[in-house]
């Protein structure tokens, strides 16, 4: 009897295992097909969303869909902007916070990654096609999304004239005026009401943790030229629409109306306000300008509150309401960053490297996972309150899980005082540091090529170190294949050449990088040869560790989706509320009781307020329970390992020479120093062989354009480009 029990227990055992595998994989793709459902509802929501920027200017949708959307809609509590709300903003907050719920699953559940392998076959359309030009380097797919915008914004211009024009001679005559008068009148109203599409579409790409990016697989850091494109395009229609209605008021006799502030209409003096400010920040952000003097272009670009507050103001908040859904998004993201930006983060070394370049290493929560060519805003206010600076994380969150660190380059006036501080033979025990984000990309999509050729010019490298250190994990843990990796670096002196010793960790972490086939290419551009002026050492600072000083940690803990979801929809059902309310038992009895329409501008403040309190109250509660959860974690300070500060030993010879330094020398290639010469680009990649070779590239315009313009020839069907580039 007890042997037969003995044969029957492990056979239950196995039996349980099996029913506990299937249950696991049940899960699994019941997971996956919910993802899946609730992607498409959320697409098709996303489709009906842009139909209706295609019917808005018919007249169909004015004379049948707007009356009866708003005799449903309208009531005591809201007024007319309910109908607005509804169909305008409410879609757009429904799909941000049904993105995060669908992001957080993905991360719960580790697809985010299988996806973006899964849109590999897209690659075609992100070959660059426009490489010179206004625009910058834009591929098909840009081409395409930029050509449908501009093709809504043609469409909504021709039908708002057709219905305007119809009847604009009966309208002049009704009025006094003549028939040029009435069309440039209406004219300038057409351009307004096309200028609110440019609007409701600006602040989108400048939302730096969007779920709305993440879903379409973008980050703010590539999306603001498209703010840069969108912003272009509204000042010229808002800049034509001034321009009507003061030709329109002079040729009229009418120029009183500049200083018209109506009550219940339009407010002309507030929508001059909000012109001359978008005028302001529109000067100053042209490249010439924002090259030359960036910290003047910086602050200027604080004015879109006026910009945003007085626009408002001039149209009133029911209009608003359909340039609202971004905005929204923006002032949870931006009060997010506020919250982040005021801890101090504990920053526990730097490297002090010859060629005024120094790398900091900050503290990290374990919690804290982020992919490589991910950025980090850096503020030391003991150089300005007020300038944020992103520079990329070149750690790796997987291989370092308590340490995150960056590296900058001497290269303006706020990194230049950065740099003398550390480099100082004075000790310093401390530096006050804040840090917003780290934001990136969903998931990285190397290993879908068989050969990864990166260039870089200058700092440029410093998204590379990330890559790389990502791929030594990957082949050490993952047991993937690593594509062959082809490292081309162009410097401009030879104790540039230092940045090299920041490729590979100087942690403790066991690692095997002789999976990884690395082959490195410099090349120094403006010396012949070595130059051997007796360049100091690394060094090391350490500072000492402050009971104030947090390890940098995602603003929201580990279900930062989840939460960003729940501050979206409860932030505006406070929001509905507190309107809800003062509409039904304060504005809505004045309007009933008296004459008097209730003031426009007056019930726009009220808005304006209600949306700020909502969100502050939602977002402060969401970070303060955050970070009374973690607090205990929030204030164990890692220590790290000690790196190494051997000096290089790349400088005692000139030639073309193997370098003899480089940590873990075994597992590399020849790797090459070139003097006085630059990389022949056509040459390097038409000998790349394999079926995809990925061609990244980070560092000055010219060797991007120059990239982009081989890979995008058509000549070699192997090349797949994609550009870092820094639009901040």
């Amino acid at each position: 009897m007890q042997s037969i029990k003995t044969q029957i227990k492990p056979t239950i055992k196995f039996g349980s295992g099996n029913i506990m595998q299937r249950i696991d994989c049940w899960k699994v793709n019941a997971m996956k097909m919910a993802r899946s459902a609730l992607k498409l509802f959320l697409v098709l929501l996303f489709l009906g969303y842009l139909v209706l920027w295609l019917m808005m200017p018919t007249k169909l949708y004015f004379e049948h869909w707007l009356p009866e959307i708003r005799s449903k809609t309208n009531s005591t509590y809201f007024g007319p902007q309910g109908s607005t709300m509804l169909v305008y903003t409410f879609p757009i907050l429904f799909i941000a916070t049904m993105g995060c719920v669908y992001l957080h699953l993905g991360k719960k559940h580790g697809e985010e990654s299988i996806e973006r392998v899964q849109t590999s076959k897209f690659t075609t359309l992100k070959q660059p096609v426009l490489v010179k030009g206004p625009l910058g380097i834009v591929s098909w797919m840009e081409l395409s999304f930029l050509t449908m915008f501009v093709v809504l914004l043609a469409w909504s211009t021709t039908s708002y004239l057709n219905g305007m024009f119809v009847h604009i001679d009966q309208m002049a005559s009704e009025t006094g005026l003549l028939v040029w008068e009435a069309k440039l009148e209406m004219s300038g109203l057409t351009l307004g009401l096309v200028g609110n599409i440019c609007l409701a579409f600006l602040f989108f790409p400048v939302t730096r943790g969007s779920s709305i990016l993440r879903l379409i697989g973008l980050t703010s850091e590539a999306s603001v030229r498209y703010h840069i494109w969108i912003g272009h395009i509204a000042m010229i229609m808002f800049t034509s629409h001034g321009l009507c209605y003061l030709i329109f008021w002079a040729k009229t006799e009418q120029m009183a109306q500049v200083l018209k502030w109506d009550k219940i209409e339009v407010s002309n003096m507030a929508g001059e306000i909000a012109l001359l400010s978008g005028l302001a920040m529109w000067a100053t952000s042209l490249p010439r300008i924002r090259r030359k003097m960036f910290e003047l272009f910086y602050y200027t670009h604080h004015l879109y509150i006026l910009f945003v507050v007085f626009f408002v103001f001039h149209v009133g908040f029911t209009y608003s309401c359909i340039m609202l859904p971004g905005f929204y998004l923006f002032l949870v993201d931006r009060f997010l960053r506020f919250l982040q930006s005021q801890q101090r983060v504990s920053l526990v070394s730097a490297r002090i490297l010859p060629c005024q370049t120094v790398e900091l290493n900050f503290s990290k929560s374990p919690e804290l996972s982020y992919t490589p060519t991910s950025i980090v805003f850096v503020n030391v206010p003991g150089i300005s309150k007020l300038q944020w600076h992103p520079f990329t994380v070149t750690s790796n969150s997987n291989m370092n899980p308590d340490k995150l660190s960056i590296v900058i380059k001497s290269e303006g006036s706020w990194s230049s005082e950065l740099y003398q501080k550390l480099s100082s033979p004075f000790s310093m025990d401390r530096l006050e540091v804040s840090i917003e984000g780290p934001y990136g990309p969903a998931s990285t999509d190397f290993l879908r090529h068989d050969t990864l050729v990166m260039l870089s010019g200058g700092s440029g490298i410093t998204p590379f170190i990330s890559i790389i250190r990502e791929l030594i994990f990957k082949a050490n843990n993952d047991g993937v294949k690593i594509p062959q990796i082809l490292l081309i670096c162009a410097f401009k002196r030879s104790i540039d050449l230092t940045m090299l010793e920041l490729i590979l960790p100087v942690s403790g972490t066991t690692i095997d990088v002789s999976f990884l086939q690395l082959q490195i290419e410099a090349y120094v551009t403006r010396e012949k040869a070595a130059v051997d002026d007796n360049h100091m050492p690394l060094r090391t600072i350490w500072f000492k560790p402050n009971a104030s000083d947090a390890p940098v940690s995602a603003i929201l803990g580990p279900n930062s989706w989840l939460w960003l979801g729940l501050i979206i929809s409860s932030s505006f059902v406070i929001f509905l509320l507190l309107i809800g309310i003062l509409t039904r038992y304060y504005i809505y009895p004045i309007d009933l009781g008296s004459n008097v329409k209730y003031a426009t501008s007056a019930r726009a403040g009220f808005n304006m307020l209600f949306i700020c309190l909502a969100i502050a109250i939602t977002s402060t509660t969401a970070y303060l329970w955050n970070k009374k959860r973690n607090s205990k974690g929030m204030r164990q300070i890692q220590n790290m390992d000690t790196p190494s500060t051997t000096s290089p030993a790349w400088f005692n010879n000139g030639g073309d020479r193997e370098l003899e330094s480089l940590p873990h020398q075994s597992s590399f290639q020849a790797t090459k120093v070139h003097y006085g010469e630059r990389p022949d680009l056509k040459r390097i990649l038409f000998e790349r062989k394999g079926s995809s070779v990925g061609v990244i590239v980070s560092g000055p315009r010219e060797l991007r354009q120059e990239a982009a313009t081989i890979c995008g020839s058509g000549l070699a069907g192997n090349l797949h480009f994609e550009s870092i580039s820094f639009s901040w």
